[in-house]
């Protein structure tokens, strides 16, 4: 499984990846140091997951007409442009420049998710649902990463807080040309006529392809709602922003660490069942924060919150691999981001509003709630593929 060209995507995952835990982070400070708003402090990190929206789609047919390399390397040239913008948000003071940088950065950064199909697509068939959870598992060199960047670089441009951390990002592209420059991937460029034929409708006419995309969207849906105002509640706790940072480390850790044996549990127990336990993982991370408002309760309710989404992550994604016919991945793949990045927008905005209006504990209780009703919609009508 271990062939140069996976080899290099594990590597190029790594290195692009640990700007997603500077993002979060990120998204969130720098947010309530320029908005106008409190209401409005989680909008950078709401338009960045809404440009993955409006361009998941295109860039997977992109990436299907001309090939992964040059899809990838696209991102490393928006990650460098979107952290010297946001640079100049900060240095000038202008939260509509900070949103424009995060539009920049939620282009790039839609493109890092194709890393795992394309690792399935780079060796034997036998050696997919592995190579599909190791490229997610790489995730923890992001995690360890991420946060230590940004606490290194964050005062790099003081007296302006977080401009430097903006600015590692760009560093982060860059590195990350090299990598992608060695990739030699087979590529047969996707019939444009064909996708345009399909459409939407494959997911009408494939019932075992909505199904996989339901449940890794749920599963992005629950773990965009409760993390992204974590920094900003704990704060409100408390808590202080290096604690707020550290817990977000742990967190990602939980998303990716459990990816060494998922490929492993998805053989042995099937797709249905480890998205099962992800989904009642889900419910216990939201029932967490309701015994206490402690540092304790809260590292508790991250990692529990990263390995459930681990699980029905992967086992969607699994899921939609095995659904979907090769000559449709282009578009399939495309059409599973862009709903992933509908689903993960909606919680972001959805998740700063209620925590602004209503507080944390009644946020965690919606969630709570969203995540019993899951439940029953996938043990009463989810079925065996």
């Amino acid at each position: 499984m271990f062939t140069r060209n996976f080899s290099l995507l594990l590597g190029a995952n790594m290195i692009m990846g640990s700007a997603m835990p500077m993002l979060i982070i990120l998204g969130g400070f720098a947010g309530i140091q320029l908005s106008p708003s409190p209401l409005l402090a989680t909008l950078p990190p709401t338009v960045q997951l809404i440009v993955g929206v409006i361009v998941a789609a295109p860039i997977s047919v992109f990436m299907g007409r001309f090939g992964r390399k040059t899809g990838f390397a696209l991102a490393c040239v928006l990650f460098i442009l979107g952290g010297f913008v946001g640079v100049a948000a900060l240095l000038s003071n202008s939260f509509v420049a900070l949103c424009f940088a995060h539009v920049i950065l939620g282009a790039g950064l839609i493109c890092v998710g194709f890393f795992r199909f394309a690792a399935a697509d780079a060796v034997p068939e036998q050696h997919k649902p592995q190579a599909m959870s190791y490229v997610i598992a790489s995730g923890l060199v992001a995690a360890l990463l991420g946060p230590q960047l940004f606490s290194l670089f964050k005062d790099v441009l003081a007296p302006v807080s977080f401009a430097g951390a903006y600015l590692a990002i760009s560093g982060i592209g860059f590195i990350s040309l090299f990598p992608i420059a060695g990739l030699c991937l087979e590529h047969k460029a996707a019939n444009p006529r064909r996708i345009k034929r399909r459409g939407l409708n494959i997911l009408r006419s494939n019932p075992k392809i909505t199904r996989a995309i339901a449940v890794a969207g749920f599963s992005q849906t629950m773990m965009v709602f409760l993390m992204i105002p974590t920094p900003l509640a704990m704060v409100a706790c408390g808590l202080n922003a290096d604690q707020a940072a550290d817990v977000i480390s742990w967190h990602v850790i939980a998303m990716f660490a459990p990816g060494l044996a998922t490929g492993a549990l998805i053989g042995r127990f099937g797709c249905e069942a480890i998205a099962s336990a992800g989904i009642m993982l889900l419910l216990v991370s939201a029932i967490i924060p309701l015994m206490g408002q402690t540092a304790v309760t809260f590292y508790a309710a991250l990692i529990t919150l990263g390995v459930g989404w681990n699980l029905g992550f992967v086992g969607g994604s699994q899921m939609l691999q095995q659904a979907t016919p090769i000559e449709d991945r282009p578009l399939v793949q495309g059409l599973n981001e862009m709903i992933l990045a509908i689903c993960a927008s909606v919680a972001s905005l959805a998740a700063g509003i209620t925590f602004a209006l209503l507080g944390w504990l009644i946020l965690t209780c919606i969630a709570a709630i969203a995540t019993c009703i899951a439940m029953a919609f996938f043990y009463i009508r989810c079925r065996p593929i």
